[in-house]
């Protein structure tokens, strides 16, 4: 490409700092630059109540404050076309966040319309049985995606997935997996002194696939008995409310509370310190929840990247042979802490190992440049 392509990178919310799918897409967006794209991201600010549709750091579409701005920020996308068809913006990205309806077909619509390539990233698939026993508004938006929803992917070139299927609501896919920014995500630098006790860590956006209930009940029975050898459980980050009280409220009736702790919105260098003291990762642990057998996931390669061993329930082919992983099975069973405790004094890799067994493959750069050959086939 002799002049770099414009790219606008489109979601349908904010960022928070905090938050691993809003440092996910800064990694993505940095990846298609370093790729040769000229990228732009499309989001949406709210501060104190005041609602702005953004590209980067210039006001796209200012919606103001109160009820209307609500109902603006959902269903106003004409801003966006004026900024393709302005802009001659040749490559769009999407995130997809179940929000399929007739505003957002419309917009699609007329996208496809400006002979732009559109690519829609669904983060996860398949996602129906991920809603299973959360509140009514949740059990809402699944009802309206699935009205909507193979419509809205009508007018997409492909489907990027970190999924093995081929073709996604009759489109055909680009498979991928979630990558890595290693110049953003540090190497554990402590060997830790595990002769008495093993960290564990959790970090998600905690959801009822994440199975950190089954660490906690795995730590219940551990504990029925006194142990010299101490396991302590740290969970980092927001989640489901109803989920989070349910481990709570599990922890107390067993008097886990000096064992299983909660860090709330940890980033940046606490992060980081929360990565040195920990011994182990622990993974997704009930995908079988939600339906899904292969995946990919932010989590164990940010494990890898920091240069822990793991533990998780799925089928992740990037990992299935390496031998700082633990598998699990795919059920409701408690997890063993001995065998925990046992694989971890088994492993003899090192942090900077097990990092350098990803670092060729795994990159963000790497897997964005699959998503521009298969979406641009005929370019250099």
């Amino acid at each position: 490409m002799d002049k770099a392509m414009k790219a606008l990178f489109l979601i349908f919310h904010g960022f928070e700092e905090f938050n691993g799918i809003s440092k996910k897409i800064r990694y993505q967006v940095k990846a298609l630059q370093e790729c040769g794209l000229d990228v732009r991201t499309c989001y949406l600010s709210e501060e104190n109540g005041h609602k702005r549709r953004m590209i980067d750091k210039e006001v796209l579409e200012d919606y103001g404050s109160g009820f209307k701005s609500k109902i603006l920020k959902r269903i106003e996308f004409g801003s966006i076309i004026n900024y393709v068809k302005e802009q001659k913006v040749e490559f769009i990205y999407i995130r997809y966040d179940h929000n399929s309806n007739p505003f957002t077909i419309n917009l699609m619509k007329r996208l496809h319309a400006c002979e732009t390539k559109i690519v829609i990233e669904i983060p996860t698939y398949p996602y129906d049985l991920e809603y299973k026993n959360l509140p009514l508004p949740y059990q809402r938006i699944l009802l309206i995606d699935k009205c909507f929803r193979e419509k809205f992917a009508n007018y997409a070139h492909r489907i990027v997935t970190f999924s093995n299927h081929k073709v996604i609501w009759k489109r055909p896919t680009i498979r991928i997996s979630n990558g890595v920014d290693f110049d953003n995500i540090k190497l554990k630098q402590n060997i830790n002194d595990t002769t008495h006790e093993l960290r564990l860590i959790g970090v998600a956006t905690i959801h009822p696939w994440h199975g950190f209930d089954r660490v906690i009940a795995g730590l219940v029975k551990y504990y029925t008995q006194e142990k010299k050898y101490k396991v302590n459980f740290h969970i980092i980050g927001y989640g489901v409310p109803e989920i989070i009280e349910s481990y709570k409220k599990n922890i107390e009736e067993h008097n886990l509370q000096t064992h299983v702790f909660f860090h709330e919105g940890s980033f940046g260098e606490e992060l980081d310190d929360q990565f040195n003291k920990a011994d182990m990762g622990i993974g997704s642990l009930a995908r079988h929840r939600s339906g899904i057998t292969n995946i990919k996931t932010l989590k164990n390669r940010e494990y890898a990247a920091r240069g822990i061993p793991f533990v998780y329930s799925e089928t992740d082919d990037d990992f299935e042979q390496m031998p700082y992983i633990l598998k699990v099975s795919a059920d409701e069973t408690p997890i063993d802490i001995e065998k925990l405790i046992a694989f971890y004094h088994a492993v003899k890799w090192t942090p900077l190992e097990i990092r350098n067994s990803i670092i060729n493959n795994l990159s963000w750069k790497k897997q964005m440049q699959k998503v521009i050959d298969e979406t641009f086939p005929s370019n250099p």
